[in-house]
């Protein structure tokens, strides 16, 4: 499953919910100062699995445009596209067409639902069109689009009293575009329904986070399950130096090795349900050492080693700018740089972080001046990481 793509919907009208909009496409709502559709990005982001995302756009595109078109999240490019008119959640696919795309993950941009991806795409099977997360029916929802749904040697189908309705997420081939014809026309509705009864899906179950914010219904609990869920501290790393050791403008994978500890202190913090956030100042790039695509391609090298162990890294910020770089694109001066603290409100902009329970690591005075200026408690590098993670928990009694 390598260079897979992410697919966005966030074309409706948001007709059910109209009177909460205020003029806004239904993913733009505002959630604690947060767009729903940044933490529907946040979530998937953090997989390190994604080529590219593309979010497919209707209805007031203008404000999803400015905030997310050609804009990098998490190593990963943000391509918007618009639809002429409404096509539906099927139709609005056939915009992909024109764009080099691979097989992908495709979301609802009105339904979050934090599911281990990579759980999901071990479940499609060769020869079939697709997965289908399904999330459980135990109230016997009977709004939602594919409901009372069923899993027997790992296919979808119908079944009267069913336990399970869609979850909104699904793994396809790319191949799946030819089948939606020219016109307006419904994932849900009609094509979806043919491919489970020709048995075509794979399927896998998931008791994850799940919400909805597409009736009045469901939108009323949202802003407080939103904070409840994603409120939550988080450990900001310098990363040559921290993690990995430092040899001097690390950028090839034969130079890169994790420091020790850092595989158990990531997994103990996970355990402790914190965010893990990388801030690297990069001026080798500045420099022309190394070019801003080799940093992009080591970095997701090293997020992949850390999936690997099941530790996600939730956003890396980067600074390749530097007061006398060569390279005159990137030479010039900004708060990026630490010990400018740009980086880190840029951070803070996009998660609900809880900022008394959140600490630095790093192992130069700028990120000790970083972290001060960001009103983070910080800490110095030590030779094992992991020790440090426990002692720092021990002292704050976290």
């Amino acid at each position: 499953m390598k260079n897979i793509d992410l697919v966005i919907l966030a074309g409706g009208l948001g007709s059910r919910i109209k009177q909460f909009l205020a003029n806004k496409p239904k993913p733009m709502m505002i959630f604690n100062n947060i767009y729903f559709l940044q933490y529907l990005i946040n979530i998937f982001s953090k997989h390190s699995i994604f080529r590219k995302i593309f979010i497919l756009t209707g209805y007031k595109n203008k404000i999803i445009f400015n905030n997310f078109h050609n804009k990098m999240f998490n190593l990963t490019m943000i391509e918007c596209l618009k639809e002429k008119k409404p096509m539906g959640t099927g139709g609005a696919l056939l915009a992909l067409k024109k764009r080099k795309i691979n097989d992908f993950v495709l979301t609802n941009g009105d339904t979050l639902f934090d599911i281990d991806l990579k759980k999901l795409l071990k479940k499609y099977k060769k020869g079939k069109l697709g997965c289908v997360a399904l999330t459980s029916n135990k109230k016997n929802v009977n709004n939602f689009k594919l409901n009372k749904l069923s899993i027997k040697n790992n296919i979808i189908s119908y079944k009267k009293g069913g336990k399970f309705m869609n979850g909104g997420i699904y793994f396809f081939k790319k191949k799946i575009i030819n089948l939606i014809p020219k016109k307006k026309f419904s994932l849900e509705d009609e094509l979806l329904p043919k491919l489970i009864n020709k048995r075509l899906l794979n399927a896998e179950a998931f008791n994850d986070f799940f919400i909805d914010i597409g009736t009045p219904k469901y939108l009323k609990s949202s802003k407080k399950r939103i904070k409840d869920y994603f409120y939550r501290p988080a450990i900001f790393l310098d990363r040559d130096g921290v993690i990995n050791y430092d040899y001097g403008y690390v950028y090839k994978k034969k130079d890169f090795k994790f420091k020790k500890g850092v595989i158990k202190g990531l997994q103990y913090l996970v355990k402790k349900n914190y965010y893990i956030f990388l801030i690297t100042n990069q001026a080798g790039i500045a420099k022309g050492i190394f070019k801003e695509k080799d940093f992009l391609n080591f970095q997701s090298f090293i997020n992949k080693k850390l999936s690997k162990h099941n530790i996600s890294v939730d956003d890396v910020q980067y600074c390749p700018y530097h007061p006398e770089g060569k390279i005159l694109k990137y030479k010039k001066r900004t708060s990026l740089r630490k010990p400018g603290n740009q980086m880190i409100k840029n951070i803070f902009k996009k998660y609900l972080i809880d900022k008394k329970k959140s600490f630095m690591i790093g192992d130069q005075i700028s990120d000790k001046i970083c972290a001060k200026n960001s009103n983070l408690k910080f800490y110095f590098a030590e030779e094992n990481f992991e020790n440090l993670i426990k002692k720092i928990f021990k002292i704050n009694n976290y």
